[in-house]
């Protein structure tokens, strides 16, 4: 069977057993795992969870979690 031939479930079958005879099976696992291409789509994602966030919302949040967060708003002396 020609390379061309074979069918996309095929060549992932040859490749799993590439890396299974040359890296070992937990080598293979641990190749998948780095490579894998993840799914969905992070952008639209992103947008649902952060929805339209205000600017000065934010902007207050990130001055509660710091030290000294009050001389944040205030001008310098």
């Amino acid at each position: 069977m020609g390379h061309q031939a074979m069918t996309l479930a095929q060549i992932r079958e040859k490749g799993f057993e590439a890396l299974s005879q040359h890296l070992g099976v937990v080598g293979m696992v641990r190749f998948l795992q780095q490579s894998e291409l993840g799914w969905g789509n992070y952008t639209e994602e992103r947008d649902q969870w952060l929805e339209d966030p205000d600017l000065n919302e934010v902007a207050q949040k990130i001055q509660a979690n710091l030290p000294n967060s009050g001389n944040l708003t205030q001008g310098s002396s």
